[in-house]
C-alpha cells in the first residue's frame, strides 16, 4: 500500500475527529493566523485603514518605530510588568503555593478561591474599580490613609506620574497572583508524599525539604511556568487601558497601549495602521527574541535538576 492510500486511509478512519476540529482551525485561521501575516504585509504601507493600501514605503515605518523613544518608553514599561512578574510575583506565589499545599492547614481550599478570584474577574471591571477606590476626591483608599494619619493629604495615584506606574503594577501583580499560585500547585502534585515521608523519617527539617527536595524536583516544572509567566505578562493592555490609558505624560504606556493609540484611538487626526503593524511587529520580534535567549539557560537547568 501507498502512503498516499495509508494517509487516505487514517485520514477517512479519523473524519470526525477532523469534522469537529474544523470550527477551531477557522478560527485560529481567522482571528489569529491571517491577522499575523497581514501585520507584516501592511508594515510595509503609509496605510490608513480605508480602502486597500497602496502607498508603500517599504522599511520606512520600523525605522520610524525603532528611532521612536516614545516606543522604547513603552518597551520598558512592558518588560517591566514581565520583570515583577518573574522576580516578585514567582517566588510570592510558590510560598504561597507551598502553605496552601499543606494538608493540615485548616479552609486551604477557601484560601485558594479568595486568591483565585480576581483572575476570572473581567480586567476592565478590575480597573475601573480601582479607579474608584484610590481616586484622590473621595476614594476610601485616600480616605483611610489620611484618617489614620499615614498621608498628610490624598495622594492621586494614577494620575501622578510618579506613582502611576508602581500602582498599576501592584494592581497586576495582584489580578495575575492566581493563576501562577495554581501553577505551581499543580507542580507541587508530581512531588511523591513518599519522598516527603523519606526526609521525615531521616529528621529533615522543614527548610531542608524545602532547599534538597521541594524546590529540586520544581525545577523542571518551573521552567514552563516562568516562560508562561512571562508572556503572559507582557500585555497589560486591559488593565491599563480601564485605569490610566497609557498616561499621565506616557508614565505608564506600554507597547500594546501604543499601537492601539496610532490604529485606532479616536483622538488621532488620521489612523496610522501600518505604522501601528510595524510596531507590533517589532515588538513581537524582540518578545520572541527574549524569550529564546531564556531557552539554552532553562534547558541546562531543567538538565541539571533532572539528570
Amino acid at each position: 500500500m501507498t502512503a498516499r492510500h495509508t494517509l487516505a486511509a487514517r485520514i477517512a478512519k479519523h473524519r470526525w475527529h477532523y469534522l469537529f476540529l474544523t470550527p477551531m482551525v477557522v478560527l485560529f485561521v481567522g482571528f489569529t493566523a491571517w491577522p499575523m501575516l497581514a501585520s507584516w504585509w501592511y508594515a510595509f504601507f503609509d496605510w490608513d485603514g480605508l480602502g486597500p493600501p497602496t502607498s508603500w514605503v517599504g522599511l520606512a515605518n520600523f525605522s520610524e518605530v525603532l528611532g521612536s523613544p516614545a516606543f522604547w518608553n513603552a518597551f520598558k514599561n512592558s518588560f517591566l510588568f514581565s520583570l515583577v512578574a518573574v522576580g516578585v510575583q514567582m517566588p510570592l506565589t510558590l510560598l504561597f503555593a507551598i502553605l496552601l499545599n499543606n494538608p493540615r492547614l485548616r479552609g486551604r481550599n477557601l484560601y485558594r478561591l479568595f486568591l483565585f478570584l480576581p483572575v476570572v474577574t473581567t480586567t476592565a471591571v478590575v480597573g475601573i474599580v480601582f479607579a474608584v477606590m484610590l481616586d484622590p476626591a473621595g476614594g476610601f483608599v485616600n480616605e483611610i490613609l489620611t484618617g489614620v494619619g499615614l498621608l498628610p493629604e490624598p495622594v492621586n495615584f494614577l494620575g501622578s506620574d510618579r506613582t502611576a506606574l508602581a500602582t498599576v503594577l501592584v494592581i497586576d501583580l495582584w489580578k495575575g497572583f492566581g493563576i501562577t499560585l495554581i501553577y505551581w500547585l499543580a507542580a507541587l502534585q508530581t512531588i511523591p508524599p513518599d519522598v516527603y515521608e523519606a526526609a521525615k523519617v531521616d529528621g529533615a527539617t522543614a527548610r531542608q525539604v524545602l532547599r534538597h527536595i521541594t524546590v529540586p524536583m520544581l525545577v523542571p516544572i518551573a521552567t514552563v511556568i516562568l516562560l508562561l509567566t512571562f508572556q503572559s505578562s507582557m500585555n497589560p493592555f486591559d488593565l491599563i487601558q480601564a485605569t490610566t490609558k497609557g498616561g499621565p505624560n506616557y508614565a505608564t504606556d506600554v507597547v500594546a497601549t501604543y499601537i492601539y493609540r496610532y490604529a485606532f484611538d479616536p483622538q488621532m487626526a488620521a489612523p496610522r495602521y501600518g505604522f501601528a503593524c510595524a510596531a507590533g511587529v517589532v515588538f513581537g520580534m524582540c518578545t520572541l527574541l527574549l524569550t529564546l535567549l531564556q531557552a539554552p539557560l532553562l534547558r541546562r537547568r531543567y538538565l541539571k535538576a533532572s539528570g
